[in-house]
């Protein structure tokens, strides 16, 4: 018997491919008629640099501008919500933390990511955090990057980790 409410952790160094991976996954799972639900955050790239972050609710297929890389002029204190890299557009934050509060129960719930916002200043996605506590899924992938990986297993013991090692050239 399936045991309900599995969390895998999908954890990796920047760019090692943890939303491809997550991406595999809901593909699969969509192809086999399962209720896939929650978010994906594919990078967008401008001549092979990564200069922005989308979010997908999976359910809609909706996709919206969720970050940019912050500009010199946004690197001083400021308005809005920031991460050491990105500017994240807040009514995208809202929007998807709504997809994510609806997202439970499903079969495969995706939160890609939980990241320094979420595990370390209380913002962002709560509702992701949320959604994985209730366990009302067959299994969850949820995506920290290597160094927020301690606060994820802390916070979710008995979860597995599925650690992405990135693309070798060649």
């Amino acid at each position: 018997m399936k045991r309900r409410g599995r969390i895998f952790l999908v954890a990796g160094a920047i760019g090692a491919g943890k939303t491809t991976y997550c991406r595999r996954r809901v593909e699969e799972m969509q192809r086999s008629g399962a209720d896939v639900a929650g978010v994906l955050s594919p990078a967008r790239f401008e001549a092979g640099v990564k200069t922005g972050i989308d979010v997908v609710d999976l359910r809609s297929g909706e996709r919206r501008p969720l970050a940019h890389l912050r500009t010199v002029e946004e690197m001083g204190p400021g308005e809005g919500v920031y991460t050491r890299r990105w500017r994240f557009e807040p009514e995208a934050l809202a929007w998807a933390n709504q997809a994510l509060a609806a997202a439970t129960p499903c079969d495969l719930l995706v939160v890609d990511e939980l990241g320094p916002l979420e595990m370390e200043q209380g913002r962002g996605w709560t509702a992701g955090l949320a959604a994985v506590e209730t366990r009302a899924y067959d299994e969850a992938l949820v995506v920290v990057r290597a160094d927020l990986l301690g606060l994820a297993l802390a916070r979710w013991p008995e979860a597995e980790t599925h650690w992405i090692e990135p693309a070798q050239p060649g």
